[in-house]
């Protein structure tokens, strides 16, 4: 698939729904490699409430259910608008007969309002309107639904966005009891809270195979003879060279992000070309470390894990998570702490929704969304969008155009 100056594969299976591939950016006369393979490879759901109903509601819709399996069709409601391809997905029933989903993925150009603008004294507004290619399936889980989407922009950054709508689950109440573990919907009702927690495996192949991730905070430098103002804002960059090292959480505090950096390629300006994660839709996991959901889905401990790529390190937390009491995953691979500097990374980014309910989402949730970015960083010598051409004026309805006809 090529959009503007974009390419890349999708691909889809049973058990992450829709993955792409080889994503590239076309930088002059180069096409550049991004990522070489990017998906969701764990959904944990875990029901914040102890009592008899909800202490065993722990879903891995993805290592359970499995998204390609919940992948609703398309056809079925208004969920694009505009310049439509549809693309469908083949899978196999329980017994290995394949079947169709029709318009299992949505690919669809979107305007977004603007891209960059400037106002010159002497020459007047220069606007450019932004465009984005949206990837996007929808997952029926039960109760709830999810919509995943993957957009492309016409600067160089990856979206992934996730909206959670449909039906919460919620529990009988008896006249007068508390309900400390969720909030009342409705007439002795309450609804649960709980979190969502997704898992993007992101295998980036930034200018090619061999990248190192760096930690990037911000400070603020203390007052002093050089900093006589309290201005002074510095970054301190960390190269993370083992899995243990890697194993990070998200903190506000500093801005923290990471960037997937190429050391063995050096830009027009002196740099070495990056994508930055910018970690927007992380939640802290508030788990006891003794208790048994992060036994079984240790991924969800930490906001970022990085591990070099191995072909049977697909699931973050096991192969086969049914009934499980231990996972098989992410904990165990990384306790090798392997070195993972200048060689081929996987990120693994958890991120999701801490879902306290509210009356106003029943008896159906309006979407609650929650994204994160890919941007890049260094990996243009400048704003790559400067080609985008500008829009005609009869499109834009202004006094001022129409006083000029």
């Amino acid at each position: 698939m090529t959009w503007q100056n974009w390419s890349l594969r999708v691909g889809f299976n049973h058990r992450e729904g829709m993955t792409l591939h080889t994503v590239r950016y076309r930088d002059g006369d180069r096409d550049r490699s991004i990522a070489h393979r990017m998906s969701f490879a764990e959904m944990v759901v875990p029901y914040r409430d102890s009592s008899p109903d909800h202490y065993r509601r722990t879903a891995f819709d993805i290592g359970e259910w499995g998204l390609g399996f919940m992948t609703t069709s398309l056809e079925l409601g208004c969920d694009c608008l505009g310049e439509i391809r549809y693309l469908d997905a083949v899978l196999h029933d329980s017994a290995g007969e394949p079947y169709t989903i029709t318009n299992a993925i949505c690919l669809h150009e979107e305007d977004n309002a603007v891209l960059w603008k400037h106002v010159d004294h002497d020459i007047g507004a220069e606007v450019r309107r932004m465009r984005r290619l949206t990837l996007s399936f929808h997952v029926t889980v039960a109760n709830y639904e999810y919509l995943v989407y993957w957009r492309l922009y016409q600067d160089g950054n990856i979206e992934c966005e996730v909206r959670a709508t449909g039906i919460m689950v919620t529990t009988p109440l008896p006249p007068g009891a508390p309900s400390p573990n969720g909030t009342i919907v409705d007439e002795r009702t309450y609804a649960p809270f709980h979190q969502h927690f997704l898992v993007a495996r992101l295998d980036m192949d930034i200018d090619g195979p061999d990248n190192t991730v760096v930690m990037s905070e911000s400070y603020a430098e203390p007052i002093g003879p050089d900093n006589p103002h309290g201005l002074s804002l510095v970054t301190r960059n960390t190269a993370l060279r083992s899995e243990a090292e890697a194993r990070q959480d998200v903190n506000f505090g500093t801005q923290r992000a990471w960037k997937v950096v190429n050391p063995n390629v050096v830009t027009g300006i002196g740099a070495h070309p990056a994508y930055k994660l910018v970690p927007t839709g992380a939640i802290p996991p508030m788990f006891d470390p003794g208790s048994p959901v992060l036994q079984r889905a240790g991924v969800i401990a930490h906001t970022l894990w990085v591990t070099p790529n191995r072909p049977d390190e697909r699931w973050p937390a096991g192969e086969f998570v049914n009934q499980s009491v231990r996972d098989t995953g992410l904990t165990q691979w990384t306790a090798a702490d392997r070195p993972i500097e200048n060689t081929d990374v996987v990120l693994w980014y958890v991120f999701g929704i801490h879902h306290i309910t509210r009356p106003e989402d029943w008896p159906v949730m309006p979407a609650d969304v929650v994204s994160f970015w890919l941007k890049p960083f260094g990996f243009f010598d400048r704003n790559p969008a400067l080609d985008v051409v500008g829009t005609p004026p009869d499109a834009c309805h202004t006094s001022a155009t129409s006083a000029h006809h």
